[in-house]
């Protein structure tokens, strides 16, 4: 009896180690991600056509009271770009794990379901027909964003029209997942096409003006832009990370969750809603970033699994640093040019897009 007893001890500490080496790991993953994603900052900040010594970078950041070209740069031009690649790459890598989670596909991000580009009609709308917009000629001020409160709720509006389509597929029994994927392909077309028609009634200027914002560029973000997106992504994964136990429940099917006292259908709509949002405000002031939500959440599940009390996290991380880098590559690519995010992330996502979609059919 005795030794029974021992044994059954003896395998329970070694499940609790087992368990606190996993949870370590994990940790460990989040801490790494965070240490790349400041090395990321400090090289973007010094990246660019104007050579800094980290002597003037560190000055500019630490006495905001600087003045000069080098502060100038630093502060209202580089700064921001990386405060937005931060804000924009978190925000996209947290929607797109729990799309992928409340819509039990792999393959679910803001970009293949077609809610960015929901957002982005709603934001074209804006600016073309209510005025939100203000056209320059100079292309690095494109478009200037006059009304912001109304093109984020255009651009919610827009991604609320998707969200609502793809729920609706969703629920229906019999649909595939394949078959919501291609619902999305066939919504982004339709947005597409929707937002071609305004620029059909739009004159000529409103019409460049409009195809470069959708782009998705950086460059557009100044530090109110950076504020309410931090604003939305703050209480969006404060949200999320309540919620964090019952995400996990869910990953064992809704019957089981239900059992557990989970309004499933409330879960999976506030979170839809709540994951619309921070794409609305994201593609609002930034345009089209692609496959960044699709891309996060799978590199960050290869370290951390599905336990969303660190996916979240760690996708938010990873879609960080992911377009921290693309944004840094996209600078020094062809320079002096420097090519919109948008097309880099598009490049690097497309592959994986393919490969998951043929590895879900060879299963």
């Amino acid at each position: 009896m005795t030794s029974s007893v021992n044994a059954a001890g003896s395998a329970t500490s070694s499940l609790a180690d087992d368990y606190l080496r996993l949870l370590r790991k994990k940790n460990l993953f989040a801490l790494t991600l965070l240490a790349l994603l400041i090395c990321a900052a400090g090289f973007s900040l010094r990246t660019g056509s104007l050579a800094l010594p980290w002597t003037e970078i560190l000055r500019a950041l630490v006495d905001w009271e600087t003045a000069g070209r080098t502060a100038h740069v630093i502060q209202q031009i580089r700064l921001p770009r990386v405060a937005a690649a931060i804000l924009a790459g978190g925000s996209l890598g947290i929607a797109g794990a729990v799309m992928q989670n409340v819509l039990k596909n792999p393959l679910a991000s803001p970009f293949t379901i077609g809610v960015s580009q929901g957002a982005a009609f709603g934001a074209a709308f804006a600016i073309i027909f209510l005025g939100a917009g203000q056209t320059h000629s100079s292309a690095s001020t494109a478009v200037t964003i006059d009304l912001p409160n109304l093109v984020v709720l255009c651009a919610f509006v827009g991604a609320l029209l998707a969200v609502i389509f793809i729920l609706i597929l969703a629920s229906l029994k019999g649909v595939t997942t394949e078959a919501v994927i291609l619902a999305g392909v066939a919504l982004s077309a339709f947005f597409g096409a929707a937002t071609m028609l305004l620029q059909y009634f739009a004159d000529d200027v409103q019409v460049a003006a409009s195809v470069f914002w959708t782009f998705g560029d950086l460059g557009k973000a100044g530090w109110t832009e950076n504020v309410l997106i931090g604003i939305t992504v703050i209480l969006a994964f404060a949200f999320f990370l309540i919620g964090r136990w019952e995400h996990n429940a869910l990953l064992w099917g809704d019957e089981v969750a239900a059992s557990l006292g989970i309004r499933v259908r409330h879960l999976r709509t506030t979170a839809m809603l709540f994951a619309a949002l921070t794409v609305a405000v994201t593609t609002a002031f930034l345009g089209i970033i692609g496959f960044i939500g699709l891309m996060a959440p799978h590199l960050a599940r290869l370290f951390v699994g599905n336990d969303y009390r660190y996916l979240l996290i760690s996708s938010a991380l990873t879609g960080a640093l992911l377009l921290l880098v693309s944004d840094v590559i996209s600078r020094i690519l062809i320079p002096p040019v420097i090519l919109p995010v948008g097309i880099i992330t598009s490049f690097a996502g497309a592959p994986l897009f393919l490969y998951l979609l043929t590895r879900r059919r060879k299963h």
